[in-house]
């Protein structure tokens, strides 16, 4: 695959995330704003985020073809790992557009910028410690 193919669509798979993210962040929120919605509606959209990014990464940008419960649980786990950090920073931003402006456009606006900044730095950690069969056997 080409560069500019790579790019395309690691950056449409993360925007088809980021639609599932918010789009379930918007749901929970749909019967108001208070802590506990807000929380939950960040900790639900994260999760189905994260399953849908890793199910298109898995496939499509790192062509890994493992199976099996115990093989999809530690790359998953890894994974998941790997985006401790990254979802520091999306949390972080969105958390920060919120307190700022208090307003849901400018929420997800800090969300989708915390989200592209994370997902720079995700795809690094995912190719030198999640995938590294598939990336082995693409070289080798």
């Amino acid at each position: 695959m080409t560069l500019a193919g790579l790019v395309f669509r690691y950056c449409a798979f993360a925007v088809i995330a980021t639609a599932a993210n918010l789009g379930l962040q918007r749901l929970v929120l749909a019967g108001g704003v208070d802590t506990v919605r807000y929380v939950a509606a960040v900790l639900l959209g994260t999760l189905v985020g994260l399953v849908v990014k890793y199910a298109l990464d898995k496939r499509w940008i790192f062509h890994d073809i493992g199976t099996g419960i115990v093989q999809h649980g530690t790359k998953f786990t890894r994974y998941a790992f790997m985006g401790l950090f990254t979802t520091g920073i999306f949390w972080g931003s969105e958390t920060a557009f919120w307190l700022i402006w208090r307003t849901e456009p400018m929420r997800e606006i800090g969300a989708v910028i915390g989200l592209a900044v994370g997902y720079v730095i995700k795809y690094q950690l995912d190719a030198r410690f999640v995938f590294t069969d598939a990336l082995n056997r693409r070289q080798g």
